[in-house]
C-alpha cells in the first residue's frame, strides 16, 4: 500500500465524522487514494501510527507564528 493509501485509511479509522478530501492531478493518483477503502488497519497499526504522530515543540518558530494569523 502506498503511504497515501495509509494515511487516509488512517483518517477514515478516525470517526464517521471525519472525511478525507484527497487532492490528485492525475487519474493514478486518484485510483491510488480510492484504493485506501480497502486498506485495513489493524489496532496495532493504530497505535503505531498514533505513536509516531506524537509532536514535541513549536509549529513554527516566533517570525513564523507571527505570519499565521491566529
Amino acid at each position: 500500500m502506498s503511504l497515501a493509501q495509509v494515511a487516509i485509511a488512517w483518517l477514515l479509522a478516525q470517526g464517521d465524522d471525519i472525511v478525507p478530501i484527497p487532492g490528485f492531478k492525475r487519474r493514478a493518483t486518484l485510483d491510488d487514494s480510492a484504493a485506501s477503502v480497502d486498506v485495513v488497519l489493524t489496532p496495532a497499526d493504530l497505535a503505531d501510527l498514533e505513536a509516531a504522530r506524537a509532536v514535541s515543540g513549536a509549529r513554527y518558530n516566533e517570525a513564523g507564528m507571527a505570519r499565521v494569523r491566529l
